[in-house]
């Protein structure tokens, strides 16, 4: 019968229906479960990872977000369109999470039993010409398969004796290593999984002065674990008593102003009614209070301001933290509201200058980033309804809508820009409506409360999958045999790693050596 023939009498076969259902889904679970596919989807883990750290997160950095909508709406529109702003929790990452999970398992489970046989089943049969293997060596006349078998034992390999043969294998621990890599993976995105579930974060801004309650309603950002409640935050709380930041003020010019260190001073209460007890804050050095972890990730300066009203009544009064527009220096820009003025609320745009200077071309601007002569600039002052009572959310860092904006009078404009002014004093308002005095500069921190319950665990898979990846690249799978007749002895040996020919020569020489040493020179 021909080819072609044979081709058409299966066509014709009853029952037989070609690539069904049954068999596209065993073929897809047969690739996402191949070690293949297990890589792939551990780089695409890893790379999905990166916009994580390049763009800023919502729940690490929101004030560097908005400064990103502020700046570049377009460009923020197609990062919250892509969930770059919030990565580690978008539908995308979840998914790679998900198939590398599956993946794993469907890896792990067939390759442990597969293992477990391989444990069970002794070395085979050396076969009858060791020359033909890629390494072989002649023994002394006298060699008995006893001797070689205990001889072998001895360097820790398993040994199975015949008739006038030894064969003996060494090198488990390789695959073992390769399932507890994989092992230790699956433990890892166990512990992530926990941690999404039953950890929570947060992010909030404090001023020199205010302190912090872990309460829901004290966060300025707060994202929970599907199984997490109100009453799951550990009740700890805090006063921020001084903030510090240092700054290189000599050396290298090219270094000058660049930042060295940062440390917050705080008077923690672990618990309610507990006493207080002080603690240094520090990048990388953060607050832990059974298991909830405090990290520094920001600072920033709040200018404080008086603000009376064209009656004489103080409308506003306080610290108001501003946001940085020009890191090296920081400069910043923040907005003071004063809906309580009569008889009608005011608002001012607000540039904070830590150490001030003379710009070129004209105006001000700050040469070094400590506050070491802070001065402010109000470059818009408006009068009006900001919509503040609308019941609508606002932004602290932003005055009014753009579409409110437009209704407002304005007072003061940025080409009528006043004096920079110094602590102490004041700037009066024109038709009478009030003043506006600069008190001092505060600084301001922002942190990230976290809580995960999966971070040790993390932790410990971590430093196993790199013990079992050390395991599965430096230990080899080896055989050697032996044949002992009236001729002689001789041993062959190979390896079952590929790339490890060369590796064994030298361990080959040793076992030679062993086996051919009289018993007084075994150990």
């Amino acid at each position: 019968m021909t080819v072609r023939e044979q081709d058409q009498t299966r066509q014709e076969t009853p029952g037989n229906t070609g690539f069904g259902l049954v068999a596209w889904v065993r073929w897809g679970w047969r690739t996402l479960t191949s070690m293949k596919t297990a890589l792939i989807l551990l780089f695409l883990f890893a790379v999905a990872s990166i916009p994580g750290s390049l763009i800023p997160q919502r729940g690490v950095e929101p004030e560097k977000v908005g400064q990103i909508y502020q700046n570049d709406p377009t460009l923020a529109e197609w990062y919250e369109r892509f969930q770059l702003f919030d990565v580690f929790g978008s539908f995308w990452f979840a998914a790679i999470y998900l198939l590398l999970f599956t993946s794993l398992i469907g890896c792990i489970i067939p390759r442990t039993l597969t293992y477990a046989k391989e444990l069970r089943r002794r070395p085979p049969a050396a076969p009858r010409r060791l020359s033909r293997l890629p390494h072989h060596a002649e023994l002394p006349e006298g060699t008995t398969v006893e001797e070689v078998a205990r001889r072998l034992r001895r360097l820790r390999f398993r040994v199975q004796v015949g008739d006038g043969w030894v064969a003996a294998e060494k090198g488990y621990l390789r695959e073992a290593g390769n399932l507890l890599f994989h092992v230790s993976l699956l433990g890892i995105l166990v512990a992530v999984g926990a941690g999404a579930l039953f950890g929570y974060r947060g992010n909030v801004l404090v001023v020199e002065g205010d302190g912090f309650a872990n309460t829901v309603a004290a966060y300025d950002r707060y994202i929970p674990g599907s199984q997490v409640s109100a009453e799951s935050l550990e009740p700890f709380s805090f006063t921020l008593e001084d903030f510090k930041a240092t700054y290189q003020v000599g050396g290298d010019p090219t270094k000058l102003g660049q930042a060295l260190d940062f440390s917050a001073h705080l008077k923690v209460s672990d618990a309610p009614g507990a006493p207080e007890r002080p603690y240094e804050l520090k990048v990388n050095e953060p607050l832990e209070v059974n298991g909830t972890q405090t990290y520094l990730i920001g600072n920033g300066y709040a200018p404080v301001f008086k603000v009376t009203d064209g009656k004489g009544q103080v409308a506003f009064e306080g610290a108001v933290p501003c946001l940085i527009d020009f890191v090296p220096t920081r400069v910043s820009e923040c907005v003071v509201k004063a809906p309580d003025a009569q008889p009608g609320q005011l608002g001012f745009l607000i540039r904070f200058l830590p150490t001030v200077a003379p710009a070129q071309g004209g105006g001000w601007t700050s040469s070094f980033p400590a506050d070491l002569m802070p001065r402010v600039q109000i470059f818009g002052a408006f009068t009006g309804d900001f919509g503040v009572r609308s019941g609508l959310p606002q932004s602290v860092y932003q005055l009014a809508p753009d579409e409110v904006m437009k209704k407002l009078k304005p007072l003061v404009m940025p080409s009528k820009t006043p004096e920079p002014l110094a602590p102490g004093q004041s700037f009066e308002l024109p038709e009478g409506l009030g003043t506006i005095e600069f008190v001092g500069s505060k600084e301001w921190m922002t942190l990230q409360i976290a809580y995960d319950p999966g971070r040790m665990a993390a932790l410990v898979f971590s430093a196993l999958a790199t013990v079992a990846i050390t395991f599965s690249l430096l230990i080899r799978r080896r055989r050697v045999f032996v044949r002992v007749s009236g001729e002689g002895a001789e041993l062959g040996g190979l390896t079952r790693t590929e790339g490890s020919a060369a590796g064994f020569a030298e361990e080959f020489a040793g076992i030679v050596k062993v086996l051919s040493a009289g018993d007084r020179d075994v150990r």
